[in-house]
């Protein structure tokens, strides 16, 4: 069974969590079994580190995590990768494989491999004001002198600290059974100052401390190995890192995370209709019908020649039609 656990290091300025997906992330794999083995561990860590993102925020709408690839002449294998978790953990994403994964590719030839790719983190409010837009951060994947990050945590990390000022460490792992993550996070010590910011000459000395606080736990929890990762319960993981640290623990996410793709003929029929009749119409001739296969679910939805004439057909008409 999939759970998140949220926790605090009592008297220090450190939050943490950790996600392990079970059930969840095996029901992508079964409807998305097409993915080569490094591609699915990608999209596993990806997946665990948005769930882990999007509990950490008070956020009314989804947060979308894509990976996005270079121009064309880059021969990075994965054009796109996309994570979408809404606020009550429902999950679903999807990758886009343009070449050949031959299985010993690193991350940053995976998906980097002319250092031009991007990460877009992107808050997508469930209700929107009129005219209010999508807020969307997007950042390369290098660091501040150009070298190419190896590892989607690393990117993720690099990302909080530059454009959010949050030091954060975050440990994925990922195989065809589940994603695990655990991200532990430097909180702020008043308002709205994080403790990478300034502080007067009287905060310094306390600043220190609690920036050695953050590091010894940042330290204790890169310390963790895949293995154990995806072996151990949550319960061994806080044990074996922790032990020694005072944490009170949250009771667990409820409803747990899940995958959910929100993909309806309904949906597909709305897109149709948008291309226009004449354009369905050289569809449909051309093909002898329609049919769209979801890219996160993987479901299949066809329409025939009646089907798609029915779209375009007034409301009263399709009722009598249908009597």
């Amino acid at each position: 069974m999939s759970e998140l656990h949220k926790f605090i290091f009592e008297g220090l300025p450190v939050r943490g969590a950790i996600v392990r997906l079970t059930d969840s992330w095996q029901e992508i794999i079964r409807r998305r079994d097409d993915y080569p083995a490094l591609v699915q561990h990608l999209l596993g860590e990806m997946t665990a580190a948005a769930v882990l993102m999007q509990s950490n925020i008070k956020f009314n709408g989804s947060l979308i995590l894509q990976v996005m690839g270079g121009e064309k002449k880059d021969m990075s294998p994965i054009k796109l990768a996309v994570v979408e978790v809404k606020s009550d953990l429902t999950f679903r994403t999807t990758a886009k494989v343009v070449h050949a994964v031959s299985g010993n590719e690193s991350f940053s030839q995976l998906i980097n491999a002319g250092n031009q790719a991007r990460c877009a983190i992107t808050l997508d409010p469930e209700v929107k004001f009129q005219g209010q837009q999508p807020y969307q951060s997007i950042v390369p994947l290098y660091d501040d002198h150009g070298e190419p990050l190896e590892s989607f945590a690393s990117v993720l990390e690099h990302y909080m600290l530059q454009s959010e000022q949050l030091d954060t460490k975050l440990v994925l792992a990922s195989n065809e059974s589940m994603a695990v993550g655990i991200l532990i996070q430097r909180m702020p010590i008043k308002g709205e100052n994080n403790l990478a910011g300034a502080f007067t000459s009287t905060e310094n000395e306390d600043a220190i401390g609690k920036n050695e606080d953050f590091n010894r736990i940042a330290t204790l929890t890169a310390s963790i190995k895949r293995d154990e990762l995806l072996t151990l319960s949550i319960d061994d993981i806080l044990h074996r890192l922790f032990w020694q640290e005072p944490i009170a623990r949250y009771e667990p996410a409820n409803p747990a995370p899940r995958f959910q793709c929100t993909c309806s003929r309904e949906r597909v029929a709305n897109t149709i209709r948008s291309l226009g009749q004449s354009e369905t119409e050289r569809m449909i001739e051309e093909t002898d019908g329609i049919q769209v296969n979801c890219d996160f679910c993987g479901q299949s939805y066809s329409f025939d020649v009646i089907d798609a004439a029915m779209l375009f057909m007034p409301a009263e008409s399709v009722v009598a039609s249908k009597a």
